[in-house]
């Protein structure tokens, strides 16, 4: 499977309990969304760019989930999704790879796909030194409108403090929005649906169009001292949150095969800034 076939295949199976009895495919105070997509964005990546897969088996590289990094100058810090660093201790204290990973947040991968990871070099968590890649992942599924602001500042701000962080990282951006016309909310639904009926909120048209638009207003850098996202993408979904399928979105607004925020686009930009000497990268 591509990767947001992946993202959206593993979203599709509901993981996220609440109080209430229910059990829901995205939950506003969830971060599996994020994982999910930051964890798949890695395994392209790894499976692309020899130059990872062979600093992997040298032990070169560990990873760090929800890595606190720190802006030195504003004193702004932020847990990023997941980042690729040099190991900053011992060895011995990594923990769970990237296919243990895959398991603990239920990443659902097709016959072929789960090969390709029992084929790559096995990644590990560990304590970090220094960050060469930031990961950080954001969903926008209701109320688009209500919501943009706080997700482009959260958005904007992740590449700020990871390159004030480390100047040479490179900051991964990464977007999932829901173009579908309705939507249930787990924080309008505060019951058992299975008892009680849904309140199904209804979405506008233009929502995701316009959260597209937004996003196309992150900054996005072509030097090491500019401010911006070294890749980003979007990826377009229409997601009921009932349980059911979930669908991509191919045609507008969602980005085409040549849109530099294209999935692929992203993913080929992140490998060759990866693989490229710092110098000739941008």
């Amino acid at each position: 499977m591509h990767g947001p076939e992946i993202i959206a295949h593993t979203l599709e199976r509901p993981s996220r309990p609440d109080s209430h009895g229910n059990t829901w495919q995205y939950h506003s105070r969830s971060d599996r969304h994020s994982k999910v997509a930051c964890w798949t964005i890695l395994y392209e990546m790894l499976q692309r760019s020899t130059v990872l897969q062979d600093q992997v088996r040298d032990g070169a590289v560990v990873l760090g989930i929800d890595q606190p990094l720190c802006d030195s100058s504003t004193r702004r810090k932020k847990n990023l999704d997941l980042v690729i660093a040099s190991p900053g201790g011992d060895e011995h204290l990594k923990s769970e790879t990237l296919e243990d990973l895959a398991v603990r947040w239920g990443v659902r991968l097709g016959r072929s796909d789960q090969e390709r990871l029992a084929a790559l070099p096995a990644i590990a968590t560990g304590p970090v030194d220094v960050v060469r890649v930031a990961f950080e992942a954001k969903a926008c599924m209701t109320e688009h409108v209500k919501a943009l602001p706080r997700l482009f500042d959260e958005l904007a701000s992740s590449q700020q403090v990871v390159h004030a962080d480390t100047e040479d990282a490179i900051a991964v951006g990464f977007a999932i929005v829901n173009a579908s016309e309705t939507f249930i909310s787990p924080d309008r639904n505060k019951r058992n649906i299975t008892i009680d009926a849904a309140y199904v909120s209804t979405q506008a048209p233009h929502g995701a169009a316009r959260t597209m638009a937004k996003l196309r207003e992150l900054p996005r850098r072509t030097s090491s001292i500019e401010d911006g996202f070294d890749a980003f993408g979007v990826m377009i979904i229409k997601m009921t949150n009932d349980g059911g399928p979930i669908g991509l979105v191919d045609g507008l607004p969602a980005p085409d095969l040549s849109d530099d925020l294209h999935y692929e686009r992203m993913l080929e930009r992140l490998v060759y800034l990866y693989e490229a000497p710092r110098a000739d990268a941008r």
